[in-house]
């Protein structure tokens, strides 16, 4: 490497400055390697549109528009085999996320409980979940589902099955859920005084959910605006002053109020005749998936929760201790909001481990993303090429949206040096 003199910014530009002279090099660098991936990519291209005209065929995503002529058992939205492979596909998608979002939801409840229980002083609880720990993250995900699914259709009574006069099927946690061997009873969500929808196309969204929507946004607003009050208040005089239940009372009281407006209320699932009436009957595929995929990341969240209690210094426990804070709120309030920095860079790995596991819902017949688009779409109109990239550029942005909020996230919990 040449080191110029100060004087160096005044010499007449060569073309060995842009290997030679540190000022440039970086650049030349990264035009070469832009240039060579590009290059690659043109040819990867070109190689790949050449092989399908040899097969004749076209890169076109023009089947999209086409009628899908297949049901999916399990929507989000209104469709029927008559609605295109774009219809279905974003019926898919939507099915991937809900499965998804609420398996990341109940994975970390399960790990953060199991990871806080591990290190519990009682030796039989903590064993208990090493044992969990243990047994869930060392066996594939795959055999997990195909066990799951094996004790909902050979366990679980049939939905139809009477002993005598009484049905098999039993309702479970306050007579509310009724598993069985089909599917899985629900409570459904009824008003009393609903206040309509807003109609789009074939869609509407309730005035209720938006309603719930507007008064959470407020409550948040005014919570951030409120703990910008305290701090303050605390930087002036010392003392912060107390507004966790101002800040329960801004989410709790709206929508209570919202609650008792509407009406809302549970409708539990009723047995009539062969069948469950009222509730909502969840396909035991969606349920088995979403099982699996909880009990088995929880296992890795939990150990990621372990590591990063054990990551804070004992010093810290020990204080609280001093200060008469018992073991829950210490655990609480002093341990886990420091481990946060620890646990949230590997927990977005999980999620995303979760999120791309979910494509093996192909197993249970769960109708995803890899079921629609990568499965009955592609069989149907021989694109595999077209519904190969759509899923792979789907995958992509959900991670990529995913690992942007988490980072976000982490930078508000992160350390920040005065």
């Amino acid at each position: 490497m040449v080191d110029f003199p100060a004087g160096a910014a005044s010499q007449p530009f060569r073309l060995s400055m842009l290997i030679y002279d540190k000022r440039y090099r970086s650049l030349t660098i990264q035009a070469v390697v832009f240039i060579l991936v590009m290059l690659a990519a043109s040819w990867l291209i070109d190689n790949t549109l050449r092989n399908l005209a040899i097969m004749g065929k076209t890169f076109s995503f023009e089947f999209l528009f086409r009628r899908a002529g297949y049901d999916i058992p399990q929507q989000l939205i209104p469709y029927n085999s008559d609605d295109t492979h774009l219809r279905a596909s974003i019926v898919g998608f939507l099915n991937t996320l809900q499965v998804s979002i609420l398996g990341c939801i109940a994975a970390t409840l399960v790990g953060v409980v199991v990871g806080v229980l591990r290190l519990s002083s009682n030796w039989l609880i903590a064993r208990l979940m090493t044992v969990y720990v243990e047994v869930f993250r060392n066996i594939p995900l795959l055999l997990w589902i195909l066990v799951i699914l094996a004790l909902f259709t050979e366990v679980m009574p049939p939905p139809n099955a009477y002993r005598g006069d009484t049905p098999q099927a039993s309702m479970i946690m306050f007579d509310l859920i009724a598993p069985t061997n089909r599917y899985t009873a629900i409570p459904s969500i009824g008003m009393t005084n609903p206040p309509g929808t807003i109609s789009l196309g074939r869609e509407g969204i309730s005035w209720a959910l938006i309603a719930y929507a507007v008064v959470i946004a407020a409550a948040f607003v005014a919570h951030r605006m409120m703990r910008a009050w305290a701090q303050r208040v605390q930087e002036q005089t010392g003392q912060r002053p107390t507004t966790w239940w101002k800040t329960l009372a801004m989410y709790l009281v709206p929508v209570l109020l919202l609650t008792w407006w509407f009406g809302l209320h549970l409708i539990p699932p009723v047995l009539r005749g062969f069948n469950f009436a009222e509730g909502i009957n969840l396909d035991n595929a969606f349920v088995v998936l979403w099982l699996a995929l909880t009990l088995y990341t929880g296992a890795f969240i939990a150990e990621i929760v372990r590591a990063g209690i054990l990551a804070v210094s004992r010093g810290q426990s020990e204080a609280a201790f001093a200060l008469g804070m018992r073991p829950r709120r210490t655990m609480s309030l002093v341990i886990l909001p420091q481990a946060l920095r620890v646990i949230v860079p590997p927990l977005i790995s999980q999620y995303l481990n979760l999120t791309k596991n979910s494509s093996l819902a192909i197993a249970v017949g769960y109708m995803d993303l890899r079921g629609t688009l990568g499965g009955t779409t592609l069989n149907q109109t021989g694109r595999e090429m077209e519904c190969m990239v759509l899923m792979m550029g789907v995958y992509l942005v959900l991670s990529l949206i995913i690992s942007g909020g988490m980072n976000v996230f982490n930078s508000r919990v992160k350390l920040r040096e005065r």
